[in-house]
């Protein structure tokens, strides 16, 4: 993956000293949609978006309302419908017009950096007014909004040299999910963006992982070393544990699967080689290129249905996706795993400067961010949260490129202040059982939407003004 510069991720001109007119829409619309999604409601940091408007749902017919704020999701966040119709609803997509309007924001410690970011993006306070109105009007036409920018994805798609800047800004909000596991090769560099080399290209590295898992995994004990029998072991240990909740991983050929990929990638890379949590990280992938070939929810996955080439073209587009994902935080599995130090270090720090009172608190309770966030950053919050939500976390991640751990800390940091006031209420121990079983079991695409929203507004405020996280 190309390294990225902050200015690109929104667009792909990056010149001038001013932010692009890409960074500032997505500025722009990120703050609308926390303002729609909030409703008034105080942020963490003491940022408020307040609006003088009745509620979403006023006036609002009632089928347009339910269609998009409450569907259900299946457990491998596809709906049957969404090839035949375009849309891409149901994945939690919010898309406001321009014309609505960004309301205030105050926060006592960032209060100039956002009145910079304000003056520079030209919005209008009063505009707040027609938010219900024009809100009530995207609500009803919500499938036409997905529908263009399922076009926008197709239009992408099909030019013969793909312009990977333009597929990172359409991925970041999110992937209609029969197009994820193409879009995630291009994303990640597996599959290349001329479409004339696509195919031969994936046809190569497929079979090049054959030749892998024959060279290294498919050979008797004696030809390995202590070390790498070892290894072997604690992978066949840590393959059942991997997302224990879901009962597909509890598969025999699955657990299987895992293994070989695993294996074969921590003998590829021999300074980090397996480190617990990795198995975690395969699982995103197999479940999308899964997606290609079974139909159905989930738990009614089987890969027995599969024939011996496609699963061993589903097992090499995951390891491959494995090694490219993990080339640029090659130092969080390294060891001592400093890289994941230094994230858990920086967001501690973010957070002392977002909201002081909880950093204080868990301060004061003794309580060091090392004990509940280095499995955050470890599984990248893979555990975290609801597993048919993390496909479509893991669209902003691919997205990120090379910047991905960078934001990580804002998406850690927006993750754990959505429970800014429950924090101050506990003791050490009781923070220490909360953070352990945090209550995101009935979570929705909603909820994931407001963390994402809150850690990009966070990133474009502090991202120009580095000051505010000097220690």
């Amino acid at each position: 993956m190309r390294k990225e510069t902050s200015g690109e991720r929104g667009s792909s001109s990056g010149g001038g000293g001013g932010a692009s007119p890409n960074l500032e829409w997505r500025f722009n619309q990120t703050l609308r949609n926390v303002q729609g999604l909030l409703k008034g409601r105080s942020m963490p940091g003491k940022v408020m978006l307040s609006r003088k408007s009745e509620p979403l749902n006023q006036g609002t017919p009632p089928e347009a309302s339910s269609t998009y704020f409450n569907r259900s999701f299946s457990d491998n966040d596809r709906d049957e419908d969404e090839p035949n119709d375009n849309s891409f609803e149901g994945e939690g997509w919010v898309v406001v017009p321009k014309q609505i309007g960004m309301g205030k924001l105050h926060n006592s410690k960032s209060a100039k950096s956002m009145g910079d970011a304000n003056n520079s993006n030209n919005a209008s306070p009063e505009s707040s007014t027609s938010f219900s109105v024009d809100a009530q009007r995207l609500v009803a036409g919500a499938r036409a909004t997905d529908s263009a920018r399922v076009t926008k994805f197709t239009q992408e798609l099909s030019r013969p040299a793909i312009i990977l800047e333009k597929l990172r800004e359409l991925s970041w909000s999110g992937i209609p999910p029969y197009m994820r596991p193409n879009i995630w090769r291009l994303l990640l560099g597996y599959a290349p963006p001329n479409s004339d080399r696509r195919e031969a290209v994936l046809t190569r590295k497929r079979l090049e992982y054959v030749d892998c898992v024959s060279q290294y995994y498919e050979i008797p004990d004696i030809e390995r070393t202590d070390e790498e029998i070892n290894m072997l072991r604690q992978i066949a240990v840590d393959c059942p544990r991997t997302v224990p909740d879901v009962t597909f991983f509890q598969h025999a050929e699955v657990q299987k699967s895992l293994e070989r990929i695993l294996y074969s990638w921590a003998i590829r890379h021999p300074a980090s080689g397996y480190v617990q949590g990795i198995n975690d990280l395969v699982t995103p992938f197999l479940i999308v290129f899964l997606s290609e070939h079974l139909e159905g929810g989930m738990e009614n996955w089987s890969v027995t249905n599969l024939s011996p080439q496609i699963l061993s073209n589903i097992e090499a587009d995951c390891y491959w996706c494995l090694s490219k994902f993990l080339d640029g935080m090659q130092d969080h599995y390294t060891f001592a795993q400093p890289g994941i130090q230094r994230l858990v270090f920086r967001l501690k720090e973010l957070v002392r400067r977002i909201d002081e009172p909880v950093s204080k608190h868990i301060e004061d309770q003794g309580l060091e961010f090392l004990q509940f966030a280095f499995r955050w950053f470890n599984c990248l919050m893979i555990r975290e949260i609801p597993f048919h939500l993390v496909t479509r976390l893991w669209d902003t991640y691919l997205s990120e490129g090379d910047s991905l751990p960078e934001f990580l800390v804002y998406i850690s940091a927006s993750f754990l202040l959505t429970w800014s006031d429950e924090l101050q209420k506990l003791d050490f121990q009781e923070m220490v059982m909360f953070l352990q079983h945090l209550p995101t079991k009935n979570w929705t695409h909603h909820e994931l939407e407001m963390v994402l929203s809150r850690a990009y507004m966070w990133h474009t405020m502090f991202n120009s003004s580095p000051s505010h996280l000097a220690g």
